[in-house]
């Protein structure tokens, strides 16, 4: 029962927005509505601002950290741990409180790798950042940045089931970037910073 309550908490946690929640408290304009449509840090960015973007950023991580924080207070198995910071990403992309229309999940996978152990998470990190710093393209760093997550995962856990879980997230964060990678491909992906036209 303990496990069935984490992971629903977890899920539901994850259906909350941190960028409509922001954006409607600093009056700004609707994430799924203005420009690219996502809910997510980089397009509040382009048109909020640092600021919104950051909050945004701090609400989306802390929906998957803090299940998978729980869980470990808790004392649960490794593959409730995973599962609960599965529900919390699905939560994300799929939020019961706004439509199951939600982000893209790339800043709340992160916080989930941090509750599971904070290396993978600090290395996940790195390469976005170094990525991002190199290319400057948002989509192009996160995708790199989670390909490598489950071995990271691997390497710092040695827990089957939590690699496991880690793949389901980058395979589904794959498929949720794939009009990305089509504009990556076409040169057409806008870079980071960089205005987009309302949609």
């Amino acid at each position: 029962m303990q496990a069935i309550l984490l992971v629903v908490a977890a899920y539901l946690l994850g259906s909350v927005s941190s960028a409509v929640l922001t954006t409607r408290v600093l009056g700004l304009p609707d994430p799924r509505t203005t420009g690219s449509g996502n809910p997510g840090a980089t397009n509040v960015l382009r048109y909020g601002g640092k600021a919104a973007a950051v909050v945004t950023l701090l609400g989306d991580g802390l929906k998957g950290y803090l299940p998978v924080l729980a869980g470990h207070w808790l004392g649960v198995a490794p593959a409730v741990l995973g599962a609960a910071g599965l529900a919390a990403f699905l939560g994300h992309l799929f939020p019961v409180f706004f439509d199951f229309k939600g982000g893209k999940g790339v800043a709340t996978t992160l916080g989930v790798l941090l509750g599971l152990a904070w290396p993978i998470g600090v290395a996940t990190a790195a390469t976005w950042l170094a990525l991002a710093v190199a290319f400057r393209y948002s989509s192009l760093a996160a995708l790199g940045a989670v390909l490598f997550a489950p071995v990271y995962t691997a390497w710092f856990t040695r827990e089957g089931v939590l690699v496991a879980a880690v793949g389901a997230m980058t395979l589904v964060l794959l498929w949720r970037h794939r009009a990305n990678i089509r504009r990556l491909l076409a040169g057409e992906e806008p870079k980071i910073g960089a205005s987009r036209p309302s949609a």
